[in-house]
């Protein structure tokens, strides 16, 4: 029997996972870190916090699983997107690495919209400049810190900073390479266009790898500190969200990832590169070679019931709070939510928008509001499917749900029913480390591709289909659809009164 290993370096923890050659997981491990807001809108992490939990982690499966590090034939690397790291020539990382949640970047947005064009930056990379990537983030670097821009000699993602340490070579996955900006999304790789227009050195830029490829092997030095045997083969791995995907059996087109987590993500395998032309969804290249995605994001999905609860029934827990709304009928007698808590990104890209109920009556009741906020929610996320489908996603077959809002019966039955589409679970739930470590054993040969793989060990756990609640919620839509138009002025007054 031979083992592969993920690693997902997340924002809050770095998580190894073994699994065996029949996909089996047989040990995981995380190790916690805290990231800084040294000031509004910023948000940073000292890059090697994460390589100290890469290693605790590593050493804490191999140990926990019993498996020998000679039988580990393959490491699989997944983590946050967006982010940036700078190193000097030496390899030692210039300033801490500014996250894929870090805000300050509105102006370089604007500058990166005015040299290339919003239209033809949509063109090349299949998205808009947004504060999140990591191209504004450089521009960034350069205008407020010269004389750390002049030092640098390599720009890495996160994970592949892992990739860096544990290997000692450079390297990048392409699904991580189009979450960038700086990628032509056709051509899968670095967009001479973009790095020429925005005055970045392509040297800065490390080689490009798809999912399965092997990038490099575990160095000498970082097998001393992990407990791994030098040698053993690093692949490309993926973005998170590609390599979730891989982890829940989202890897043809048709399948849809949906993860209902604090966020809401929408994810849709694509064989060709689709893009919605005003750049309202994210289009990325897959972890899996030759497919791309489109995505949707919907900033607070199961975090807007987290939120509902904590404020209007604290204390309760959400079983509890949940029973009483499945007796309420669908569309809560005419009551609607707007589930934009913390600002939006699709289908509008608004840092402003805020959360509302509205239609509010005598006759409504906690448990017309709580089923409101699950409506909401799938009504919000119902607005990325529609982005999908007018990008040239003509079928959606099937919904993969995933995440802590997927273990409702309730919601997952509004979702179906909003959504006009089978739900379904899946025996996977290790999310993007699983399906890292899957990459490796493609990669490997253990299996023929990743669709092969995929269904060789994902398995459905349980079906939702459409019911009899479709008719009413096909009315209730476009009535949620008009809200933000209506009231996005009304918002903006608000947050400039709650500014001052």
């Amino acid at each position: 029997m031979i083992y592969f290993i993920g690693v997902d370096t997340s924002t809050t923890a770095t998580k190894a996972l073994l699994i065996n050659e029949e996909g089996q997981v047989l040990a995981v491990a995380s190790s916690e870190y805290t990231f800084e807001t040294p000031q509004p809108l910023w948000s940073e992490q000292d890059p090697r916090l994460w390589w100290e939990a890469a290693v605790k982690s590593i050493r804490a499966v191999l140990e926990s699983s019993g498996v020998s590090a000679d039988k580990v034939k393959g490491i699989g690397l997944t983590g946050q997107m967006h982010g940036l790291v700078l190193l000097d020539k030496d390899g030692e990382v210039l300033r801490p690495a500014l996250l894929w949640n870090d805000q300050r970047t509105g102006k370089q947005c604007d500058e990166i919209r005015a040299r290339i064009g919003k239209e033809r930056l949509i063109q090349i990379t299949g998205n808009d400049a947004l504060t999140g990537f990591t191209a504004p983030k450089i521009l960034w670097v350069q205008r407020e810190e010269p004389q750390v821009y002049e030092r640098i000699s390599k720009i890495l993602l996160p994970k592949d900073y892992v990739r860096f340490m544990l290997t000692g070579e450079y390297g990048i996955d392409r699904a991580g390479g189009a979450g960038t900006l700086l990628f032509d999304l056709r051509e899968r790789t670095w967009s001479s266009e973009v790095l020429q227009a925005l005055e970045i050195d392509p040297d800065w830029l490390p080689p490009t790898f798809e999912g399965t490829d092997v990038t490099s092997a575990v160095s000498q030095s970082a097998a001393e500190v992990t407990g791994l045997t030098p040698g053993i083969p690093v692949f490309g791995g993926g973005g998170d969200q590609a390599a979730a995907a891989v982890g829940t059996g989202a890897v043809e087109e048709g399948v849809v990832s949906l993860s209902l987590g604090t966020s809401g993500v929408v994810f849709a395998t694509t064989d060709h590169p689709a893009i919605e032309p005003k750049g309202r969804l994210h289009a990325f290249c897959h972890s899996v070679p030759g497919k791309w995605h489109l995505m949707g994001v919907m900033l607070s999905a199961a975090g807007s019931l987290r939120w509902y609860r904590d404020t209007f029934a604290t204390g309760i827990d959400f079983d509890t709070l949940l029973k009483p709304a499945a007796d309420i009928p669908a569309g809560s007698d005419g009551l609607l939510f707007l589930p934009y808590l913390t600002g939006e990104r699709t289908p509008y890209p608004d840092p402003l928008a805020r959360g509302a109920f509205v239609g509010l009556t005598v006759r409504h009741s906690l448990p017309h509001m709580t089923r409101a906020v699950l409506e909401g929610v799938a009504f919000g996320l119902r607005d990325s499917f529609e982005l999908i489908k007018s990008a040239g996603l003509a079928e959606i077959s099937q919904v993969r749900v995933t995440g802590g809002g997927a273990k409702s019966g309730l919601w997952r039955q509004i979702l179906a029913d909003v959504l006009e589409t089978e739900l379904v679970t899946v025996n996977s739930e290790e999310g993007a480390a699983f399906g890292a470590a899957l990459l490796a054993a493609v990669g490997a040969g253990v299996f023929a591709d990743v669709p092969t793989a995929c269904r060789s060990i994902i398995d459905i756990t349980e079906r939702t289909p459409p019911g009899e609640s479709v008719p009413i919620y096909r009315k209730m839509y476009p009535v949620y659809r008009d809200l933000y138009p209506s009231l996005r002025a009304s918002f903006t007054v608000l947050s400039e009164i709650e500014q001052n």
